[in-house]
């Protein structure tokens, strides 16, 4: 299988808009464990078997969840690809980040030398 790891704007938009609330963070936690039926997602929270529902339709569609049916059931199950491909999204941006920090310590590194503090030249206020 080959996991494509390039998402969309609109797909990063969905993924974050979907992450952002703990119940679907939790029921993605789960389903990756173990599938469930949505019956069994809505006896584990304070809400509605409509309201999970709806935050199972928002993960499917950010394909953090699929759905399948199973007798009467439908069963969600984790979806780990999705979730390597919001990693590796995370990833590129952390390395996109420490990237400009480090061109940003180039430059003052180059640009004032003389203005950082040297540490072996400070003293503990407590030894004067």
């Amino acid at each position: 299988m080959v996991v494509r790891y390039e998402l969309s704007d609109a797909e990063v938009d969905r993924l974050f808009r979907a992450l952002a609330d703990s119940t679907r963070r939790d029921i993605v936690r789960r389903t990756l464990v173990s599938p469930a039926s949505v019956s069994e997602l809505a006896s584990a929270y304070d809400m509605s078997f409509a309201a999970v529902q709806k935050h199972v339709a928002v993960l499917e569609e950010a394909r953090l969840v699929t759905k399948q049916q199973r007798g009467r059931e439908r069963m969600v199950h984790g979806n780990p690809e999705q979730i390597a491909r919001a990693r590796t999204l995370l990833v590129r941006l952390e390395d996109l980040w420490r990237s400009r920090f480090a061109q940003l310590d180039d430059v003052l590194d180059g640009a004032a030398p003389a203005r950082r503090p040297d540490p072996r030249s400070m003293t503990n206020p407590k030894e004067t």
